[in-house]
């Protein structure tokens, strides 16, 4: 098969090490910034994207692109019958869900979504043992610090019509996706967001807490406001049970559950090891035929619950 990648930028390029490292084919690459084209080798090189797609007509395309532009480029590629992998977000407006479904139920292609801290060790394993267990609820919290430097990194970051939002729909939105995967999908949330401590700096939100209301109820925070990154927690309680899980970890009352560090991080710490598992997963999916199980529809569900969150002001909403 013949994959391609949109974005060369710190994601891009992580997608570029694990495509080389599973041996998989890459033969394109595109990017509007043509210095970051310079230093690839092997490939064919574009600055325009669909330019690619109808000359390398690959059979798999990476999205790495800014988030604004995930939507449109996801339905370019299946109204092409190419699949797609893309990063997270799916999209950062309602309605663009309900474009990319429409998209991804006329085309033959396969649409999957990098929501990769599902193929976490711990999490696995934490998915695996609430299977018979009955879930009370959950709490999850994100406290990490992203400050002036990082946002003057890229000037997409930090705009609601580029970003699509801040803490939640960025950093947060794997801990809220693995709450919503383990707990289940809320059906009505409120939430208060606030910018706390980059006023002058960013219009989206550095700091979020959300009630969803479900089946089971869970309880959510984040923020990039603290004074460094922390580990990310996730507490669910059954009615027999306190489980919590850190990276590499899992906490039960009686037992504690280690899983070995993987040493091959690629990119940002924070992006964790998941990324691998994910892309051999979906690389299978496409060769067999078999269904992936993180497309539109499921990575949709997170995109629900945040442009919601935004929604809410404080009051009750439904999803």
């Amino acid at each position: 098969m013949k994959s391609a990648i949109v974005g060369l930028g710190v994601i891009g390029n992580v997608h570029k090490s694990l495509i080389n490292k599973l041996g998989l084919n890459l033969v394109a690459v595109c990017d509007v910034d043509e210095h970051k084209l310079d230093s690839i080798d092997g490939v064919q090189k574009f600055s325009d994207y669909i330019t690619m797609l109808d000359t390398v007509k690959p059979d798999v395309v990476h999205i790495c692109t800014p988030h604004f532009l995930h939507a449109d480029m996801i339905i370019e590629a299946l109204s092409r019958n190419i699949n797609v992998l893309c990063e997270k977000p799916l999209c950062i407006k309602f309605e663009d869900i309900d474009r990319i479904l429409s998209a991804e139920k006329s085309s033959s292609a396969q649409l999957g979504v990098c929501h990769q801290n599902r193929y976490n060790k711990e999490n696995v394993f934490l998915k695996n043992y609430l299977k018979d267990k009955n879930i009370v609820g959950g709490f999850a919290n994100v406290v990490w610090n992203r400050d002036e430097k990082y946002y003057a990194q890229a000037e997409w970051r930090g705009k609601w019509n580029s970003e699509g939002g801040g803490v939640l729909i960025n950093q947060a939105l794997h801990t809220l996706d693995l709450m919503q995967w383990l707990v289940g999908m809320p059906f009505e949330l409120t939430s208060n967001v606030s910018n706390l401590s980059l006023k002058n700096v960013i219009e989206v939100e550095d700091t979020a807490s959300i009630l969803c209301f479900g089946e089971k109820n869970f309880t959510f925070f984040a923020t990039n406001a603290g004074c460094s990154d922390f580990p990310v927690s996730i507490t669910i309680k059954t009615d027999s049970d306190v489980i919590q899980t850190f990276k590499n970890k899992v906490f039960t009352s009686d037992a504690v559950f280690d899983f070995d560090k993987d040493k091959n991080v690629y990119g940002k710490c924070c992006y964790g090891t998941g990324h691998q598992g994910l892309f051999a997963d979906y690389y299978d999916c496409i060769e067999t035929g078999r269904k992936f199980e993180i497309d539109g529809a499921e990575a949709s569900k997170v995109i629900r619950i945040i442009l919601s969150a935004y929604k809410s002001l404080g009051e009750k909403v439904k999803i």
